[in-house]
């Protein structure tokens, strides 16, 4: 199973936005594993045994990798080019500072075009200031995956 979700992993980022109809089709390859390894048949619901191997869905795991890129550049451990594309407001950046700027917020680049939304410079701190402030202060990687995966977890319980 780790062949299936290594291959649903790889560069999900460009999914950020697709609409719900394009990404079925691999949200399918992922509930059919999920049986799989569960032995489960085909009227089982998957939504169980998706909290139950606790994966998250297609759409919240390419959300959990741009966030995860985003605190790995915020602790100046993500890639030098990424890391040029966003600007956290600190008293350094030269803006204004901002009550949000205690809590690690970033700055959103505006776009005018739908394709501009699907650019990391925009969709990455987007996800990163809708993260709760406790979660986003996190130093080490592990917690701050562990703390974000359970708050997308209770995120899509509520719906």
């Amino acid at each position: 199973m780790s062949l299936v979700l290594s291959r649903l992993d790889y560069c999900n980022s460009v999914l950020f936005g697709l609409p719900t109809s394009t990404l079925a089709p691999l949200q399918r390859v992922q509930n059919v594993a999920a049986r799989l390894v569960l032995q489960l048949d085909h009227w089982t619901p998957v939504k169980p045994a998706l909290q139950r191997l606790h994966w998250l869905p297609v759409k919240a795991r390419t959300e959990f990798k741009i966030a995860t890129l985003m605190h790995a550049i915020h602790h100046q451990c993500g890639p030098a080019y990424l890391s040029n594309m966003v600007q956290f407001n600190t008293a350094e950046s030269g803006r204004r500072q901002l009550c949000s700027s205690t809590t690690n917020a970033v700055f959103v680049v505006r776009t005018r075009t739908q394709f501009g939304k699907h650019a990391f410079s925009v969709c990455g701190p987007s996800i990163w200031n809708q993260i709760h402030p406790h979660i986003r202060n996190l130093h080490s990687a592990p917690a701050f995956r562990k703390a974000l995966k359970t708050h997308l977890f209770l995120q899509l319980s509520t719906l």
